[in-house]
């Protein structure tokens, strides 16, 4: 296979994660007899730097004609001004939006040798194997109108959450699918007591059921889902639910395995390409130090093999590679390890030779 991979270091630990990635995809792409051919563009807080803007153009234009994108993180205390007109978000939020990529997959799975790294007592995460769904381009993030007034003497603001019938019915329709070929339970986190996009919502999803009867389907408003995620995450299968409660959520989530190093997540629409990313932030205070953990970064990897290449057999041996190193008690620091970012790389590259 011939593969054009865009790929956005970004900023922070970003460029030391995604080259640990991009080197166990050239270790697949050697074994297997493909060709991966890399792009590499700036987005966020480099951009501003460098452009004045969070993502250029040609940068977006790039990421629309790839097979699959790979980012590694935006942000950091230097742009981290509330009033500025550019922040490194909007890069972000302007390539989700010009890629299409409507749906957020996060897999949140548990490493028996990593239980203790877990906030939560082992008993409480037997069995934890579940899949968030996060719509992305729609919703309070997205709503106009939007904005700051001076209202007489006060400062008024306005953020609009919004959604359509459709942008409900295509994320849901994914929940169902995918929960098809997990465990035939999804759970549909709303506020539907309070909010009139959350009733549109819950109506939509109901209907979208009638298609699905053989899977499972539970309404959970979205306080009552924060709780249960601590106190019995294993009874969850695949979990959907709108822009902001899944950023809250998959962030909750993503604590249960024991470090948010580990997860990856995958941003797909309907046909374009993918976006691919690890869940964690761009971690000023150790960027540079060459301690970052890449295993998030690398499982996203995999999922673009999956996803957006459909190389079902190299993303399993990734992710096999991974679970091994993992098993062995080689771990960076975030686990309680001692491993470099390059060690760790090194340690999965050797699995999968």
């Amino acid at each position: 296979m011939d593969a054009n991979i865009v790929i956005l270091p970004g900023d922070g630990v970003g460029p030391e994660v995604v080259g640990a990635a991009c080197q166990v995809l050239e270790a697949v792409a050697h074994t297997g007899g493909h060709h991966f051919h890399y792009d590499e563009h700036l987005i966020g807080g480099c951009s501003i730097d460098r452009h004045g803007t969070a993502l250029t153009d040609d940068a977006l234009q790039a990421c629309q004609a790839a097979d699959a994108v790979l980012l590694g993180a935006v942000g950091g205390p230097q742009w981290d001004n509330p009033t500025a007109a550019v922040r490194p978000e909007q890069g972000l939020l302007a390539l989700r939006k010009g890629l299409g990529v409507f749906a957020n997959l996060r897999p949140v799975k548990l490493y028996p040798s990593l239980l203790d790294a877990s906030p939560l007592r082992p008993e409480r995460l037997a069995g934890v194997d579940m899949l968030v769904l996060r719509e992305l381009t729609g919703g309070l993030y997205f709503g106009q109108p939007r904005g700051r007034s001076q209202d007489g003497e006060h400062v008024r603001v306005i953020d609009t959450l919004e959604y359509h019938d459709y942008e409900i019915e295509r994320i849901v329709e994914m929940a169902f699918q995918l929960a098809r070929q997990r465990r035939n339970k999804v759970t549909s986190v709303d506020k539907a007591n309070v909010l009139d996009s959350s009733r549109l919502w819950r109506q939509v999803t109901v209907e979208v059921h009638r298609r699905y009867s053989d899977v499972a389907l539970e309404h959970m408003l979205v306080d009552t889902a924060a709780m249960r995620l601590v106190a019995s995450p294993a009874n969850f299968d695949v979990i959907v639910t709108e822009n902001m409660f899944g950023d809250i959520l998959t962030d909750e989530a993503a604590v249960l395995p024991g470090s948010m190093g580990l997860l990856p997540s995958a941003s797909l629409g309907s046909g374009g390409p993918g976006l691919y990313e690890p869940i964690h932030g761009s971690a000023p205070d150790i960027a540079g130090k060459g301690i970052a953990n890449p295993v998030g970064t690398v499982l996203s990897a995999a999922l673009l093999l999956r996803h957006s290449l459909r190389l079902e057999k190299e993303a399993a041996c990734i992710e096999t590679a991974v679970e091994q190193v993992i098993a062995s008690g080689r771990w960076t620091a975030d686990l309680g390890g001692k491993l470099s970012t390059a060690e760790m790389t090194a340690a999965i590259l050797a699995a999968l030779n």
